[in-house]
């Protein structure tokens, strides 16, 4: 009957792949589902929250004296990651008409009070960015900086000129759209964004022609309108179109009393850049060669790694064991008295190691960063966490955080029960590993939350969302922990290959002390993965896409193996030197990784982003480089105590002990 079953399941899945093949001759995985328009279609633009590296703080677009949408400001639907991250997406008034090139006119502001232009000043000059979606591409804006051309995502909310102290504001926009028309055949596009997934099919490729939207491209300007002559028109009139002033003199200042007539132009432009490729202006890789010197000097470091575990295993431990399996019980015994090192340890290499809960709390979360990190690096560099779709990869690591707890559960306790030999306390620790790193990072962000409601930033975390996640982590984490630890009581028991004396063998005294060796050994994986870190902490703070996740794939990988073998060495060189007490130092000896990673944070918090202003923007910036620095211990150090210990185990197992 089984064997029929798996049959019908084998049929299924092949019939299931020949119509998926059959239905996609060729598709195009990353990005939204997408959308055709005729000419003459209303496109409406999306605003998302206004953000500054100054400040690191993101506020409402419609916190500023903007124009408001006919119909009322109306929240895009977002996501968990999106949330956490302090979008806030609203519709707007800005509309375009598909093809149609004209100027328009949006609204004029009633006289400035003293609170809106304290507000805007404020904005103006910690350099707040104000963001722009169309069909789901953010507006791009050019400059040219020292010669070069730079482009950025957004267009700021004012400027200051350097030979005055007055501020003006943006209130002029021209827009170009770049589009594409797409005739509905040669290609069929499954979207995964956040208008969810969708194959376009044979029956609707006619309905689909149109043109595409491909580029979003913003030219931001102040003009200095006359408010009498705008207030006799209506929204969506058109005006005249007008060139970027250079003057102050018409310039729109920012001053009491002052109303701001707000105007737009757009241009549509055709353009041969498909639609599958419309993200590649946003994604540019520049720096390639540093990622690869990046790849190149991690790979030095493991070749030298590997050259020391080589000698240890080949030409120290395998002699070793050779030699003393080869004598007799005497010769031993007398061997004993001659020599020293790892073997002398025998007795006490698997004795208990101080805080055995708190080890496997550590190791049990690490492992479940470790997993959590490896599946969203992996599902980003084949393609499936789009930029398009704001605050996929956030909510996908989340959720696969969540849904590990059984595999964290599983590694800890049957560590608990390795070192213990009994099952005894499983519940509570299972109960500690559910709360260990989560609770960590739930007192970090309920403080940094107090700070957020304080300044009014809509980074803040809404209560709402706070039960929301309580519940996901109540509801699926902690009943995992619990499945895996009851999965690890129930797994064959690691059994030691030596027995333990009952009394501890003294340790020779040292001239220096063997965590200074320990926090030392942290500096090889943090070579391995700085460069890469700059580059993450600048997509982080400085609001630079980062979408190489190929690299980052193969620094990832690169760090595994730094980690295993710098643990392997320490471990070996702390038992050679007669030190039995190797458990907490195989874990810190990589794990030790964090404590570089958070010092460059605090050096990147000085040197790149020395413009960051106020003490609010510092702590945010600190207390989520303590999750990150927290998150790499646990992961770095599961992994070194992990394979140190199936090295000892490894080690000792062909030692002849009565």
């Amino acid at each position: 009957m089984m064997f029929f079953s798996e049959i019908r399941l084998l049929h299924w899945i092949v019939v299931s792949f020949a119509l998926f093949a059959y239905a996609c001759n060729g598709f195009y995985l990353p990005g939204s589902y997408m959308h055709t328009y005729s000419t003459g279609d209303d496109i409406f633009a999306k605003v998302n929250s206004l953000t500054s590296i100054e400040t690191e703080l993101p506020f409402s677009y419609y916190s500023l004296p903007y124009c408001k949408p006919p119909g009322g400001i109306k929240k895009s639907a977002e996501n968990l990651g999106e949330l956490l991250m302090g979008d806030q997406i609203d519709n707007s008034p800005y509309r375009f008409r598909m093809n149609v090139n004209e100027s328009v006119y949006l609204c004029t502001t009633n006289p400035l009070n003293e609170n809106e232009v304290k507000l805007l000043k404020q904005r103006t000059r910690d350099l707040y960015q104000v963001n722009m979606i169309l069909d789901n591409l953010p507006a791009m804006r050019y400059a040219k900086q020292n010669g070069l051309k730079i482009q950025w995502t957004g267009f700021p909310v004012g400027y200051s000129p350097s030979n005055n102290n007055d501020d003006y504001i943006i209130n002029h926009l021209k827009f170009k759209v770049l589009v594409h028309e797409y005739e509905g055949r040669g290609v069929e596009i499954i979207g995964t964004g956040e208008e969810g997934l969708g194959v376009i099919s044979e029956a609707d490729k006619k309905a689909a022609s149109g043109f595409e939207i491909v580029g979003f491209e913003v030219v931001p300007c102040s003009v200095k309108y006359d408010p009498e002559m705008m207030t006799k028109l209506h929204m969506y009139d058109n005006v005249s179109s007008v060139d970027c002033p250079l003057d102050a003199e018409k310039s729109q200042i920012i001053k009491e009393q002052e109303r701001v007539s707000f105007s737009y132009e757009v241009e549509f432009v055709k353009s041969d850049t498909r639609w599958p490729s419309r993200w590649d202006a946003y994604l540019k890789m520049e720096g390639a060669r540093v990622h690869w010197f990046s790849i190149l000097n991690s790979l030095m470091v493991i070749f030298f790694l590997a050259g020391i575990v080589f000698v240890i295993f080949l030409r120290t431990v395998r002699r070793d064991l050779t030699r003393y399996e080869e004598m007799d019980k005497e010769a031993q015994a007398q061997m004993n008295e001659e020599l020293s090192g790892w073997k002398l340890v025998v007795g006490d290499v698997f004795r208990e190691p101080d805080n055995p809960k708190l080890l496997c709390v550590m190791v049990g979360d690490g492992v479940q960063i470790t997993g959590m990190a490896v599946v969203t690096i992996v599902f980003a560099a084949l393609g499936f966490m789009s930029p398009a779709s704001r605050g996929m990869l956030l909510t996908g690591m989340i959720l696969l955080y969540l849904f590990l707890g059984i595999v964290s559960g599983y590694v800890g306790v049957r560590m608990w029960v390795t070192i213990k030999g009994t099952s005894e306390g499983w519940k509570s620790l299972s109960w500690s590993i559910a709360c260990f790193f989560s609770g960590i990072v739930f007192v970090i962000l309920t403080a940094l939350n107090f700070l957020l409601w304080g300044s009014k930033s809509t980074g803040a975390i809404p209560i709402s969302l706070y039960f929301a996640l309580i519940s996901l982590w109540f509801c699926i984490s902690v009943p995992l922990t619990f499945v895996g630890g009851l999965l690890g009581t129930r797994a064959e028991p690691i059994t030691y290959p030596v027995r333990t004396n009952q009394i501890p063998r003294e340790i020779p005294a040292r001239k220096y002390p063997s965590w200074l060796l320990v926090i030392g050994a942290g500096t090889l994986p943090f070579g391995t993965l700085f460069i890469e870190l700059f580059f993450i902490l600048s997509s982080i703070w400085l609001g630079r896409f980062y979408y190489v996740f190929g690299f980052l794939l193969i620094v990832l990988l690169l760090l595994v193996v730094v980690c295993a073998e710098v643990s392997v060495v320490l471990t070996y060189m702390h038992l050679c030197v007669e030190d039995w007490r190797w458990w907490w130092k195989a874990f810190f000896a990589s794990g030790s990784v964090a404590f570089y990673v958070f010092l460059y944070s605090i050096n990147y918090l000085v040197m790149d982003l020395q413009s960051l202003s106020g003490p609010v923007s510092a702590m945010v910036y600190l207390g989520y480089s303590l999750i990150m620095a927290v998150a790499i211990m646990l992961s770095t150090g599961s992994i070194g105590f992990l394979i140190s210990f199936y090295f000892v185990d490894y080690l000792f197992s062909s030692v002849k002990i009565d």
